[in-house]
């Protein structure tokens, strides 16, 4: 188990350094002039050097490369190019709690949700519970972020014009501000993680070590919770790196739609305003986070499934 831990830590820095290599190259090799679209009407040929100059981009590819893999090693993002002198970690800090408290919960709920769903409807199969949860899930997985966006804004503004309970529509900074965005983020997942749980717990089900189990004379709930589940668990926690993806992704609808300040809404600014550096941080911030609860899901399968410690 070690050893694959290890390879996994060993690849992890090459695969963050092509990241910043693709990312760095689009924005090196986009078209127009950041600096002039800096400047605007004014034109004056030694402010226009300087601040090419200040921006390194006076230097060939590779320096330009080599500086800002040097910066990020220290930490260091680049300079904004539409907040002129301000670093992008500065523009990206109070955005990054944000993003991760949203992502956070709806993962959170993703699974507390899902889970619970996908057993309960295997173990109903083809009876009310099945078809009623099923149904639900499937249109949460089914309908887009922003379909689904405007369908719950507009029942919560019947609430709110019938003076009932509603929440807010959008912003940040309190607990209801919070029950939409979530839900919204994670709607797709919580479908697909309902679906595959009960997917895979019909297939232990069906295993002949459960039918051992019932003819040693176990209880239902020994069986299902000790033997089924554990192994039905498996698959599901194999596609929680991938859910943290798609709630990357879904995050840049949400954020936005909702007016909420983390780093999706930042980013969707920065590529309206061609702010390169601000993308190539924001980029880099997000491709690690995933890579890490990737490494994160592998090390939990790890240790769940003994047949890997054999492998390894």
């Amino acid at each position: 188990m070690f050893k694959l831990i290890f390879r996994r830590l060993i690849t992890l820095p090459f695969v963050i350094i092509a990241i910043t290599f693709v990312t760095f190259a689009v924005g090196y090799l986009a078209p127009g002039d950041p600096i002039l679209t800096m400047m605007g009407a004014r034109h004056d040929d030694a402010l226009y050097a300087r601040l090419r100059h200040l921006y390194g981009l006076d230097l060939p590819f590779h320096e330009q490369y080599v500086n800002y893999l040097s910066g990020l090693a220290r930490g260091d993002l680049g300079l904004s190019f539409r907040f002129q002198g301000r670093a992008v970690w500065d523009l990206i800090k109070d955005g990054v709690p944000v993003s991760v408290g949203l992502g956070g919960l709806a993962l959170l709920l993703s699974v507390v949700i899902g889970i619970p769903t996908g057993v309960l409807a295997a173990l109903r199969q083809n009876q009310w519970p099945d078809r009623g949860s099923m149904a639900l899930m499937v249109a949460f997985y089914a309908i887009p972020s922003f379909v689904l966006i405007p369908i719950l804004q507009w029942l919560n503004y019947q609430a709110f014009s019938h003076v009932w309970p509603s929440l807010p529509p959008a912003g940040w900074g309190t607990a209801s501000h919070l029950v939409l965005p979530v839900l919204v983020l994670s709607a797709a997942s919580m479908g697909y993680i309902a679906r595959l749980t009960r997917s895979t717990m019909l297939d232990t089900l069906r295993q002949d070590y459960i039918r051992t189990a019932y003819a040693k004379g176990l209880h239902d709930r020994a069986v299902h919770w000790r033997h089924a589940f554990r192994n039905a668990l498996l698959p599901v926690i194999t596609v929680l790196g991938p859910a943290v993806a798609f709630l990357v992704t879904g995050a840049f609808v949400v954020e936005n739609l909702f007016a909420i300040p983390g780093i999706g809404f930042l980013s969707v600014q920065a590529i309206q305003q061609r702010d390169y550096p601000v993308i190539q941080g924001t980029t880099v911030i997000l491709a690690t986070t995933i890579l890490i609860m990737n490494l994160v899901v592998d090390i939990l399968y790890l240790i769940l499934d003994p047949r890997v410690h054999v492998e390894g």
